[in-house]
């Protein structure tokens, strides 16, 4: 039997006014696109897409 693992995905940025920030979700490699899109468009900065395990999610930027 083969063991099947889904990767998923989590980001930090900086908001426009320089807040840092970090997902509270995890996404799915369709999802994480799409979200890495939003952030863009609304002006965010150094994003990092974050690869996450189950139930782990990142840390804020310091």
């Amino acid at each position: 039997m083969t063991k099947t693992s889904m990767q998923s995905y989590s980001f930090t940025w900086t908001d426009p006014d320089g807040t840092p920030r970090a997902s509270a979700v995890a996404y799915d490699r369709i999802s994480a696109d799409r979200r890495r899109s939003e952030l863009e468009a609304a002006g965010a900065s150094d994003i990092d897409e974050v690869p996450v395990k189950p139930g782990e999610l990142p840390t804020g930027k310091a």
